[in-house]
């Protein structure tokens, strides 16, 4: 069973590691290619898009693809989309994977935008020092804000259009919740700007943020594609996998 993972997430890489390691399963991980360094699953990658639609269509068919699996960032929403569009039209059963989102505890001064033109907006009124963790897609909807000053935070550095009042620190999660702590204080943050990615690796934070007393505006992640069954960790979707493949008549562990 030729199993096509979408996503350079955790999960997907954790959810290739549980394929590459059962017998009858044949993992491919493609990523999109956003990141110069990314960190490689086992078995089959490609790197690089597929074309829209059609494209990934014709990757699935040519290439015979027996399951498709959404396990991309959740605010990647174009591409899942794409998946569930291609998917149908190849007939190839489809699972998107998604890490739960995050969710507001007692102390939290949480303020919510459904995008990020929203969630700039809102800064104004909230802060003049901004911790901006949105990652380095998405920027020019900030570059207004000329009153503000921003600490960025990315894997990758940053292209125009972005803040005038910009400094960027180049790092990748996961985070601890001391150095958290310290960069909100050696920077004066007074607010801090996310996405509802979910998972542990940014959520400390939130908890620093929150023991500040700052305010923080929480982006909501787009939805999933109507009628597209949802799991929330590699092991169910590796389940979901496995009930596929006895189905099939084809031996399966784990």
């Amino acid at each position: 069973m030729h199993v096509l993972i979408l996503g350079g997430t955790s999960e997907a890489r954790r959810l290739a590691e549980l394929h590459h390691a059962t017998p009858g399963v044949t993992p491919t991980s493609s990523l999109a290619g956003r990141v110069a360094s990314p960190r490689l699953p086992p078995g089959e990658v490609r790197i690089g898009g597929f074309g829209g639609v059609e494209g990934l269509t014709a990757w699935l068919r040519e290439h015979r693809v027996d399951v498709l699996i959404d396990a991309t960032h959740p605010f990647a929403g174009t591409i899942s989309f794409h998946a569930a569009r291609a998917a149908a039209t190849a007939h190839v059963p489809l699972l998107a994977l998604r890490r739960p989102g995050w969710v507001p505890v007692e102390g939290d001064d949480w303020h919510d935008a459904g995008s990020l033109e929203e969630a700039a907006r809102l800064l104004p009124g909230l802060g003049r020092r901004v911790f901006l963790t949105t990652g380095r897609m998405g920027l020019a909807a900030f570059a207004a804000l000329d009153e503000l000053w921003f600490l960025v935070r990315s894997v990758d550095a940053p292209e125009a259009p972005h803040p005038a009042r910009m400094e960027v620190l180049l790092d990748r999660g996961p985070f601890t919740l001391d150095g958290e702590r310290e960069l909100l204080r050696r920077h004066r943050i007074d607010v801090v700007v996310t996405k509802d990615s979910g998972g542990t690796a940014t959520a400390p934070k939130l908890t620093a943020a929150r023991e500040a007393g700052l305010p923080v505006v929480v982006v909501r992640r787009p939805p999933v594609p109507e009628g597209v069954p949802v799991v929330s960790d590699p092991e169910a979707a590796a389940r979901w996998v496995g009930n596929r493949l006895r189905q099939s008549g084809f031996p399966a562990t784990g």
